[in-house]
């Protein structure tokens, strides 16, 4: 139970196209996330899911069934929302039960859900409160709770952290992660949040203006991102880039210029690589190291940020702001130079057109 297929999906609000032709499956206990800028369309394909937006073209099945004409309720799905959505004049219990009482089921039925639900969620010292009475990391547990205590075939999850302050929203991150685990559930969860992509995914659908720009494990995408698009949206900080030509091909290697003058060599063996074309050169923060033989590429310190554990330096390479995690403490002064080295650093090589190219170097 809790697979769920889209084929060719579209959704079309008058004369805007919104989603185009979408193809995902989604395995049975799969958390699969959908993340990516707002407006690309992640939410309203949620919607579709769930049955409360009706899909202009294509096929949604769950375990094998069409339900592009089956209404949300008969779905058997349960979706949990960013704004939590409770009764505020009913208690946690009343909260929990209310689904499942309009269903009819047996009071002692309910009474075990309730409490199976409250235990695992460590909420049972809350069930006699209403909502008001509750913070926002413990008025979202009771939304996850109202989800459980339905045994859904699927849980759907539409930024349900984003209402939380930074710390509180990392350890519910971590219950939800071990929450999943515990019940083996299929959950689609949609944010904007990368850092969450990345921490809760099984696999991280990546969205752009209602197409997959790319589908993978939070490592595929993070080590071999198919564009310039998903480089620069996976990863945090996110990813630099720094624009070339390359001057010269032989021997499977490439001599490119960078903006400023700096040349780089970078082995391209297998990739469609000429001489004058344009070329893109993705590197990490946390891969450029601060030169201390006066090689590597001269930049000029625009601000710095002493962490502790690491410094974070906001560059300008020849007009192009770049960004470097170093790691430890270093005594930076903006407005000075420094150099920055691509030596030991993967490079992720994009075309013209920001389509990665066939290999990182």
């Amino acid at each position: 139970m809790g697979h769920i297929k889209l084929t060719n999906v579209t959704k079309s609000f008058g004369a805007v196209d919104v989603i185009h032709g979408i193809n995902l499956e989604i395995a049975n206990g799969e958390l699969v996330v959908f993340v990516g800028p707002s407006g690309c369309g992640k939410s309203t394909l949620l919607r579709i899911i769930a049955g409360l937006e009706k899909p202009t073209g294509g096929e949604l099945a769950i375990d094998g069934k069409v339900v592009n004409d089956t209404p949300a309720a008969d779905r058997g799905l349960a979706m949990v929302f960013q704004s939590y959505a409770l009764y505020p004049h009913m208690s946690v219990r009343q909260n929990l039960a209310f689904g499942l009482e309009n269903t009819k089921m047996p009071k002692a039925e309910i009474t075990q859900r309730i409490a199976e639900a409250a235990r695992m969620l460590e909420i049972d010292a809350y069930l006699d409160r209403r909502p008001g009475q509750l913070s926002g990391g413990q008025r979202q547990r009771v939304a996850i709770g109202r989800a459980i205590v339905r045994r859904p075939v699927a849980f759907l999850l539409d930024e349900p952290l984003s209402n939380l302050d930074a710390e509180l929203r990392g350890s519910t991150r971590a219950e939800l992660s071990a929450l999943h685990a515990r019940l083996s559930a299929t959950m689609i969860y949609v944010t904007h949040d990368q850092v969450e992509a990345m921490t809760l995914a099984d696999r991280i659908v990546v969205l752009r203006a209602g197409r997959i720009e790319q589908i993978g494990t939070p490592l595929e995408l993070y080590n071999s991102p198919a564009n310039r698009f998903v480089a620069g949206f996976i990863g945090s900080p996110h990813m630099n880039f720094l624009e070339g030509t390359v001057e010269s091909v032989q021997s499977g290697k490439a001599v490119a210029a960078l903006t400023g003058g700096h040349r780089i060599e970078l082995p391209v063996n297998g990739a469609n690589v000429t001489g004058g074309s344009r070329i893109t050169i993705g590197v990490r923060p946390q891969h450029i190291a601060v030169g201390s033989d006066g090689s590597g590429m001269a930049a000029r310190i625009k601000l710095v940020e002493a962490l502790g554990s690491e410094t974070v330096i906001h560059a300008d390479v020849a007009g192009q702001k770049v960004l470097v995690v170093a790691p430890g403490q270093h005594s930076l002064t903006p407005g000075t130079e420094l150099r920055l080295s691509l030596s030991a650093a993967p490079l992720h090589l994009f075309n013209e057109k920001g389509l990665r190219l066939d290999h990182v170097v």
